[in-house]
């Protein structure tokens, strides 16, 4: 990597899982559009004609970067100075056992990849993974930084630590960005200022999918007011940001989240369909619930359908059929790059292990703060204790963040299943939970066949 005129050139991306559908024209739109940055990106993935799919989007766009598919990760990693990893680990056939077996004992997941028997049994497949790439990492490029987007965010990041500890990682996850924008939604509404996400500072802590906001102000303003204001005109119907609840299964009308400040006096920061899973007493007790919720279950027979759909528009755009424009994705993964760079100071939440940046979390569970990127640096940023109302209900999911990567990295199906009956959606007796857990192994027996 060298610099011409303030100019990042020639420098190396590995993408792990870049045969991506979505995940990878959002990098693509961001590097073109950011002109202080040029080089090549490597396209890894196990799907090989998707990889070559995204190699000729990329390079149809005719930006500063060019992008090339290759045939090893060894190729991919060697002197990269930043890899990106966005992943599916293991098939639709296991995510829907992740998501639609456990419905057979009355557990609804409305994502299914980060906690409770869903998040549980992905994390199993993916832990395996993500130790053989951080040992790749270490041989083929020590020193490059990693950015993560794959779920469990959490156990991802903490398997990449504990398996070369000199890593220099960190998890992204824009589910904190929508609660931002809904905040200063309140203030328009509420006050009829108008500003940008990026202007208002909110005090962010917790874990991947269950952070919380615990300060938040614009200006001299205080926030947390105005929040209350617009959560008690909308907590009975509603506010729906992004367009009917029912449009999309990703789209929601917010009420979880006022709920949530109602009881507890903060912000969460995350969409409703996941803080629904941390919390699922209240909501997820069966899809007649979640619907007066106004959120959705996320059927996988969607995702294998909208895969599909992705596929095909990627062939178009291929084949010149379909223009494809680069447009700001939302994400700050080329922010951050920027920065790492000394292009330009930025904070913003990651996941990375805790270094006391939260009072009274164990040191190296992940967890969820912001931090301060600069030349060569991430530095977390104190961000207070989490309150311990809140922390009653995280306090189940922090534990379970270390007895699933133990099980996992042990093979030890004993552990794992007290990892499952440890989560708070596992309302089942000692028996029923034992059924699941190994009708759930046998869905997934491909990829944990030496488990004792």
């Amino acid at each position: 990597m060298r610099y011409v005129d303030d100019k990042a050139v020639d420098l190396k991306i590995a993408y792990i899982g870049g045969g991506s559908k979505e995940w990878a024209r959002k990098l693509m739109s961001d590097l073109a559009l950011e002109e202080s940055l040029e080089g090549t990106v490597y396209l890894y993935d196990i799907d090989v004609e998707s990889a070559r799919l995204n190699e000729a989007i990329g390079n149809k766009l005719n930006s500063q970067w060019k992008y090339k598919c290759v045939l090893s990760i060894e190729e991919a990693l060697t002197d990269a100075d930043f890899v990106v990893i966005s992943i599916l680990p293991g098939t639709f056939n296991e995510m829907m056992s992740d998501v639609h077996a456990p419905e057979k004992y009355g557990i609804y997941q409305s994502v299914g990849d980060t906690t409770g028997p869903g998040g549980l049994f992905r994390a199993l497949r993916t832990i395996p993974i993500y130790v053989d790439f951080a040992n790749k990492i270490k041989e083929y490029c020590p020193n490059a930084w990693v950015i993560n987007y794959t779920n469990p965010m959490a156990l991802c990041v903490r398997t990449l630590y504990e398996t070369f500890p000199d890593i220099k990682a960190f998890g992204c996850c824009h589910e904190v960005f929508s609660t931002q924008s809904l905040i200063t939604k309140a203030l328009k509404e509420m006050e009829g200022i108008e500003c940008k996400r990026d202007d208002i500072y909110t005090n962010v802590l917790g874990i991947n999918h269950f952070t919380w906001i615990t300060k938040a102000h614009y200006k001299e303003i205080d926030l947390f007011p105005v929040y209350m204001k617009f959560v008690e005109k909308h907590k009975d119907d509603g506010y729906e940001d992004r367009g009917d609840w029912q449009d999309s299964y990703f789209n929601s009308a917010n009420l979880v989240k006022f709920d949530l400040f109602d009881k507890y006096g903060f912000i969460a920061a995350a969409g409703d369909r996941h803080l629904a899973e941390f919390t699922p007493k209240d909501y997820l007790k069966d899809p007649e619930t979640v619907e007066k919720w106004k959120f959705h279950l996320t059927p996988v027979s969607w995702r294998i359908k909208n895969r599909e759909s992705l596929i095909e528009k990627s062939r178009r755009i291929a084949k010149g059929e379909e223009e494809f424009k680069a447009v700001p994705s939302g994400e700050e993964g080329v922010k951050q790059i920027k920065a790492l760079l000394g292009l330009g100071d930025l904070i913003t939440n990651v996941n990375i292990p805790n270094r006391g940046q939260i009072g009274n979390v164990d040191f190296n569970t992940v967890v969820e703060t912001n931090s301060l990127f600069t030349k060569d640096g991430v530095y977390p940023i104190f961000a207070g204790n989490i309150p311990d109302r809140v922390k009653l209900l995280m306090g189940p999911h922090i534990l379970n963040q270390k007895m699933i990567f133990e099980a996992a990295v042990k093979k030890d199906k004993d552990l794992a299943l007290q990892a499952m009956l440890n989560d708070p959606i596992v309302n089942l007796t000692y028996e029923d939970g034992k059924k699941l857990f190994d009708e759930m192994m046998d869905n997934t027996r491909e990829y944990l066949k030496d488990w004792h």
